[in-house]
């Protein structure tokens, strides 16, 4: 078993380089759970429950709220990013940005945090990469909610240190078009419905995005075609034609809204839901969202995408993306984070849950 030290344990850097250099890719989790796993079971302080590969610890200390510090331990394939290699300020390697950096500093928060204001909950959960069935923080919010419980969570996805606020939901549908086959050498006596696709391509067009605002931050929605299909040879007048579309809606409407909305924009067409997730609130009305802010600089933005605080709005916790990494090198083989960041997130999650504002 791979064991963190004390020495690790007790600092947010040295934690994510050693979390970055255990192999994790997304179905394999099961040795760098086994080294949080025992990381944690070392507390005296925390519940510990593990669920597959994934982890969720508690404090019982009978404090009037409790937050949540949630993180996936799971990272895209390798490519040739792995292990990591230090270079000044910066740390290299796979999963330094999206997310063992911060997760790092949710294990950090648990091992060294003694006395919490508030009453704290840690997941680390697997296949956060991988499609959504996998998930371990979708499985928990279907199979055992009880241990989500919070009246706030911080996600610690990449989001260079500035707190970024509830998230997009999102929405495929399949428009399809039917026609009548025929040889194209004699068209009209068939109907094409590649060409009958042309009127969902003229709405997808003219089509102008909303700008919402919700709890101060502005969501910018967008309706686009992402796939399109349809034919059967090349002398034959097809009878079937489809595009797909990506509908990411703001958090003041729910999915149901959502799907009432694609259908009144395609209207007359032959709609198909493909995939959906819901979006999520920024919950900054709340009083322990305004006090993280306020300890991550007072700086916030909404999330255009859609992320895991998802799960949480489905069992009505108010949520937000916060952590050190960079989102735009996510996935990427120059993936990095600068220790500087880290160490100012780390700074920011310490000061939220132990001083009183």
């Amino acid at each position: 078993m791979t064991v963190l030290s004390e020495a690790v344990l007790a600092d947010p850097v040295a934690l994510t380089r050693a979390l970055c250099d255990i192999q994790s890719v997304s179905g394999d989790e099961a040795v760098i759970c086994d080294a949080v796993e025992e990381a944690l079971g070392r507390s005296t302080r925390l519940k510990v429950e593990r669920v597959g590969n994934t982890l969720v610890a508690r404090t019982d200390l009978g404090r009037s709220k409790r937050v949540m510090l949630a993180g996936h331990l799971d990272t895209v394939p390798v490519n040739d990013n792995f292990p990591t290699r230090l270079d000044g300020d910066v740390l290299w390697g796979l999963g330094t940005s999206d997310m063992k950096s911060g997760t790092a500093l949710a294990l950090w928060i648990a091992h060294t945090v003694a006395e919490p204001k508030f009453d704290l909950s840690f997941a680390f959960y697997d296949c956060e990469e991988i499609e959504a069935e996998r998930n371990g923080l979708n499985k928990l919010s279907k199979s055992r909610p009880e241990l989500l419980a919070a009246d706030f969570a911080i996600l610690l996805e990449p989001t260079y240190g500035q707190v970024e606020a509830g998230c997009q939901g999102t929405m495929r549908a399949r428009i399809s078009t039917a026609g009548k086959r025929a040889h194209s050498a004699r068209s009209w006596k068939g109907e094409n419905a590649i060409h009958g696709i042309a009127p969902v391509l003229d709405r997808l067009n003219a089509y102008t995005a909303r700008e919402v605002e919700v709890d101060g931050c502005v969501y910018r929605e967008g309706l686009n075609a992402v796939f399109i299909g349809g034919g059967v040879a090349g002398n034959v007048i097809p009878d079937e034609c489809w595009v797909e579309v990506n509908y990411r809606f703001a958090p003041d409407r729910d999915e149901a809204a959502a799907e009432a909305h694609l259908r009144e924009v395609f209207e007359g067409f032959s709609l198909t839901l493909t995939d959906s997730a819901p979006s999520c609130r920024p919950g900054l009305d709340r009083p322990e969202a305004a006090e993280f802010v306020a300890a991550a600089g007072g700086r916030f933005r909404a999330k255009l995408g859609w992320t895991d605080v998802a799960r949480f709005a489905t069992l009505g916790i108010p949520a937000v993306n916060f952590g050190p990494g960079d989102p735009n090198l996510a996935h990427k083989q120059d993936e990095r984070v600068e220790i500087p960041h880290i160490r100012a997130c780390a700074d920011a999650l310490l000061a939220y849950v132990t001083e009183e504002p």
